[in-house]
């Protein structure tokens, strides 16, 4: 059974808490899947992405596909990042903690400081 289709039959019977942390988990969980390969996608596969991340915004809030203020909708009350800053924002504190000692060791071996390279 597809994803939408299990989604809109929970959200007949469920509360719209369930139903925000549902669609939240399953839309994070696609978002956040191989960030290190979305960071160099082009924007046409970042687009689709963020179609999904908006599908998911008005099951969540009941809205339809032309209403207006589904972007302030989906940033000041669901707090979701775009899709393209998602990523961005992944990046950058897995960088944060390959340098601060917090990241496994096959990650961290491979971030070397700019400071630290010799030749610079």
């Amino acid at each position: 059974m597809p994803t939408s289709y299990l989604i809109q039959e929970y959200s007949n019977t469920a509360c719209d808490l369930s139903i925000t942390t549902l669609v939240h988990a399953l839309v994070s969980m696609c978002v956040d899947y191989c960030n290190s390969v979305l960071a160099a996608a082009p924007k046409t596969t970042t687009d689709k992405l963020q179609h999904v991340l908006n599908a998911a915004a008005r099951v969540v809030s009941n809205t339809y596909k032309f209403d207006l203020g589904l972007s302030s909708l989906i940033h000041d009350e669901l707090h979701w990042l775009d899709v393209p800053d998602c990523v961005a924002f992944k990046l950058i504190v897995t960088v944060h903690r390959c340098l601060n000692g917090r990241a496994p060791n096959y990650l961290s071996n491979h971030v070397i400081p700019v400071s630290a390279i010799v030749s610079r």
